[in-house]
């Protein structure tokens, strides 16, 4: 029979356990089990934030966010989709229950060990299937695994968690799955080809201002750090249309800016339509990094 046999909240920083569902199974099997999910517990920083861990007839299944760490162990055939609105669901009513400072400020273990009461409660829903199907939408939670599927952590993981191996864990820093972003279209090819153009008139204007420095010692140096700018900023721009990044659009807007007033700063240099050029490509740009959007939505895990 499929079903969740124990869950732990832990504080990602120590792995210091915070609450965990009440557990009469004496099954050696999932002992063993649960003895992984403690060496877990303690290295949940340096994994993705969504992972599983199958170990025999059983799965280990965790997700963390905002500094907390959500824990289950099922049997093996338990539906992915559901262990993981299980987590979700752990998740959602924590955060709400317990303010960020109490949580970080916890000295003893189990200091909320009353959030086992909702915890046995939702056990008991994700046990029974059929009274579950009425209450949640899966859909979501499905689309969400499609899109980025947790880590399988793999026998050589296991071996690190225990301590086997001190090498092994540095490798999951930042390798959580990257957001893929929606197909490209006509009108950003163009954008990322005129901005690429402009990065390179604006490397090669600035290499002739150098030449000209040397020269010329009256020359403005500031010239050569405003076209430089420019070229980075445009080629930045770029990197922001083709990859996923935290604060994108913001980011974006950014390199606009700077764009603008590289060509402010050079305005005795070029004349008004040459300047309109540039500041109209590096608008159209962080055009394009804006419509260009993420696939899927960032998930709930990580609110």
């Amino acid at each position: 029979m499929s079903m969740v046999l124990f869950a732990s909240v832990v504080r990602v920083g120590d792995g210091l356990p915070l609450s965990a569902s009440t557990d009469y199974e004496q099954d050696k099997e999932l002992q063993e089990t649960k003895k992984h999910l403690k060496g877990l517990s303690k290295k949940l920083s340096q994994f993705p934030d969504r992972c599983t861990l199958k170990t025999g007839p059983y799965n280990v299944n965790f997700t963390s966010a905002l500094g907390v760490g959500y824990l289950m162990v099922c049997t093996a055939n338990y539906p992915n989709v559901l262990a993981f609105c299980f987590l979700d669901e752990l998740q959602k009513e924590f955060i709400v229950t317990y303010d960020p400072k109490r949580i970080s400020n916890a000295v003893r273990p189990y200091s909320f060990i009353e959030f086992d009461t909702f915890i046995q409660k939702t056990k008991q829903r994700y046990n029974s299937p059929r009274s579950l199907s009425t209450k949640i939408n899966l859909a979501d939670m499905q689309t969400e695994i499609k899109l980025r599927p947790p880590y399988q952590l793999s026998p050589e993981d296991l071996r690190a968690i225990n301590g086997f191996s001190v090498h092994t864990p540095s490798k999951y820093k930042g390798i959580a799955p990257t957001q893929m972003l929606e197909p490209v279209t006509l009108p950003g090819i163009v954008s990322c080809v005129l901005s690429v153009l402009c990065g390179g008139l604006n490397l090669l204007r600035g290499v002739h201002a150098i030449e000209s420095i040397l020269q010329n010692d009256d020359e403005d140096f500031n010239y050569v750090i405003a076209f430089f700018l420019g070229t980075a900023a445009c080629l930045y721009q770029c990197y922001l249309f083709a990859y996923f990044s935290v604060w994108r659009n913001s980011k974006s807007f950014l390199a606009f800016a700077l764009i603008c007033l590289s060509n402010m700063y050079l305005y005795e240099l070029r004349n008004m339509w040459q300047i309109l050029f540039h500041v109209a490509v590096g608008a159209f740009m962080t055009l394009q990094i804006k419509l260009r959007q993420p696939l899927g939505k960032a998930p709930d895990y990580n609110v």
